[in-house]
């Protein structure tokens, strides 16, 4: 049996909420530079040309990419060998969060209650999702979600008479409402299958996936490639000034599901679509 300390897992994790919040992952970065040689919308290119020099500055001068450094959102995947020792795992998840948050100097969004709404102070708690697997891997992912994004996304449940077309009508429809608001060049994760919040849980996941990397499933790499392709003659644009390129990625994540339904979750993000991913 392996054994992890909660110690090493608070440190991890409060530099991760850091670094996510600093710098872009190479795949999102190189998105938006090759995006620049391509975009055929002249104010387009001076938006991408502006989201790139953001980025140099947030790296060079360790301050957020953006002023929304959003809410935890952690996928734990842990093997059934691994003991964790010190504490309660989920106590030393969100003392990492305040760490971070609180020494990287990170914007606190969170209010403990939806309808109080009283700042936490210390953008704590987070969103954790567990992933047990057999053996003894120990990895977490940190996704700080921003709301401007979050906020624009959906989950339908189409029926299954609804077929492709339905899934390619409600992503579409999804973006287009989105429009500006969801700050464009989007990353857009979607969610197939399963049920009501298997679905929604799918669709985040699909942010944290590499954008250079297509689903395993021939249909559904089709399917990825097609939206993104619908989705950029939208003519939305880098931050809704018109252009070509209003999406940077669709990544798409699929479950079995029930013979009488067919879930479907669109989570927007924007280009800042921040994750950092370690194992222990």
């Amino acid at each position: 049996m392996r054994i992890i300390k909660t110690e090493d897992i608070i440190n991890n994790v409060k530099e991760m909420c850091i670094e996510a919040n600093l710098e872009l992952t190479c795949d999102i970065k190189n998105k938006i530079l090759n995006a620049q040689k391509t975009e055929k919308n002249e104010l387009g290119r001076k938006i991408l040309s502006q989201l790139e020099e953001n980025m140099e500055i947030a790296k060079t001068e360790s301050i957020p990419i953006c002023q929304d450094t959003g809410m935890a959102v952690v996928f734990v995947k842990i093997g059934q060998d691994v003991h964790v020792e010190g504490g309660f795992i989920e106590d030393a998840i969100n003392e990492g969060i305040r760490r971070g948050y609180t020494e990287g100097y990170l914007r606190k969004s969170v209010v403990g209650d939806p309808i109080i709404r009283e700042n936490t102070k210390d953008n704590t708690p987070g969103i954790i999702h567990y992933e047990f697997v057999p053996g003894e891997e120990f990895t977490i992912t940190i996704a700080p979600k921003g709301f401007g994004s979050e906020n624009m996304s959906r989950i339908v449940m189409l029926k299954p008479a609804d077929g492709i077309e339905g899934i390619k009508n409600m992503i579409l429809e999804t973006v287009s409402m989105a429009g500006p608001n969801a700050c464009p060049p989007f990353v857009v994760g979607v969610g197939i299958g399963g049920t009501f919040e298997k679905a929604a849980l799918l669709s985040k996941k699909a942010l944290t996936r590499n954008t250079d990397e297509h689903s395993k499933l021939p249909h559904i790499k089709e399917l990825e490639e097609e939206m993104l392709e619908k989705i950029n003659a939208l003519g939305i644009g880098p931050a809704g000034l018109g252009g070509s390129t209003t999406a940077l990625a669709v990544n798409i994540e699929t479950y079995a599901t029930h013979i009488a339904g067919m879930p479907i979750a669109v989570n927007m993000c924007c280009h800042v679509n921040r994750h950092s991913t370690r194992s222990l």
